[in-house]
C-alpha cells in the first residue's frame, strides 16, 4: 500500500473516532452530565459492567443512578 493511500485511510479513522467521541462528550452535555466526570466513571467501570446492562452507563441512565447514589449518602 502506498503512503498516500495508508495517510488517507488514517486520517478517515482519525476523523471517524474524534466524532465518536465527540458525539459521546455532547450527549453527556445535553443531558447536564458533566462529561470528564462520566468519562472517567465509565471507562473505569465498563470492563467488569455486566453486557446486559450496558443501557445504565449512557448519560441519561448514568446521571439519574449518581443522583440516587448522592441523595442516599
Amino acid at each position: 500500500m502506498s503512503f498516500a493511500k495508508q495517510s488517507e485511510g488514517s486520517s478517515i479513522r482519525g476523523g471517524q473516532r474524534a466524532a465518536f467521541m465527540y458525539s459521546l462528550i455532547f450527549s453527556a452535555k445535553m443531558n447536564d452530565v458533566d462529561p470528564q466526570a462520566w468519562l472517567a466513571d465509565v471507562l473505569g467501570r465498563i470492563a467488569e459492567h455486566p453486557a446486559h446492562r450496558i443501557d445504565e452507563l449512557l448519560p441519561w441512565n448514568w446521571k439519574t443512578q449518581n443522583t440516587a447514589i448522592k441523595q442516599a449518602a
